[in-house]
């Protein structure tokens, strides 16, 4: 692992070196994207800015969730801490991210912008965001690789975990690189995304068909990490569960914008 470089004396992760690439190319991506529909570059730079916060705001609370457990001990005991230990405690159970808390909320961020956005269009906006996503969340995996975070299971083939400063008893093992096999699916999907974007295919339903994709993906992969700190409910863990709603929810939205189209074709209202 490399969890960080030193740079004239200064430690920096490899993480964030690696999710501030990524938020850069899919910054750039959606300016580029966002010219077929004429957005200005102030508004993919709002946008983006929007994004940011949604996402560490939705991360930081999911990861917190994932803590449930600890936290409710924490303020059954309030008044064993002071206020210095209870703030820190605390930030240590809100300290991480996960990955879904953060798309929700970039997504959340996203609607709220364009609604109201004069001159945005929701729909038009989310397929950008589509695209975009999984190009950032590529470069994310390389991090969480590099980092030595959600590593795979114990296995005869892979990487020997070594200088894993997050979780030290496990270097030495042979781990499934669960990260990089999630971050080749990401780009995977970020090219169907891109396509179908380009060919103006499933306008105004892109962000619909990455959730379908990425849940199905991310359910399956679930069952090869090797961290144990995402929380568990009744043998599937946090992920296993949002992907499973995300993607039931998915399915419904678009089940709906189909009979919606067909209604307004069937009254006249659209051409076939």
């Amino acid at each position: 692992m490399f969890p960080s470089f030193n740079i004239y004396g200064r430690d920096i992760g490899t993480y964030a070196i690696m999710a501030t690439i990524g938020m850069l190319l899919s910054g750039l991506i959606a300016f580029i994207l966002g010219k077929k529909y004429k957005i200005c570059f102030e508004d993919i730079v709002l946008i983006m800015v929007t994004m940011g916060m949604g996402m560490l705001i939705g991360g930081h609370l999911m990861y917190g969730m994932t803590n449930i457990e600890n936290l409710i001990e924490l303020f059954k005991h309030i008044s064993q801490y002071d206020a210095k230990q209870f703030l820190y405690q605390l930030g240590q159970y809100f300290g991480g991210m996960v990955y879904y808390g953060g798309f929700i909320g970039a997504a959340i961020g996203v609607c709220i912008h364009s609604k109201y956005s004069k001159s945005l269009k929701t729909g038009e906006i989310l397929d950008i965001f589509a695209v975009s996503v999984p190009l950032f969340h590529t470069f994310g995996r390389v991090g969480c690789f590099l980092g030595g975070c959600c590593y795979g299971m114990e296995s005869d083939w892979g990487f020997i975990v070594y200088n894993n400063t997050l979780q030290p008893d496990i270097n030495g093992v042979v781990r499934i690189p669960i990260q990089l096999i999630e971050a080749l699916c990401n780009l995977c999907i970020f090219f169907v995304l891109l396509v179908l974007f380009s060919k103006r295919r499933q306008k105004g339903c892109l962000l619909y068909i990455y959730m379908i994709i990425y849940s199905a993906v991310r359910f399956v992969l679930e069952f090869y990490r090797g961290d144990v700190i995402r929380g568990f409910i009744g043998g599937l863990s946090t992920s296993q569960w949002i992907s499973i709603v995300l993607l039931i929810f998915a399915v419904w939205k678009l089940i709906s914008k189909y009979f919606r189209l067909k209604h307004c074709v069937e009254a006249g209202r659209l051409k076939q």
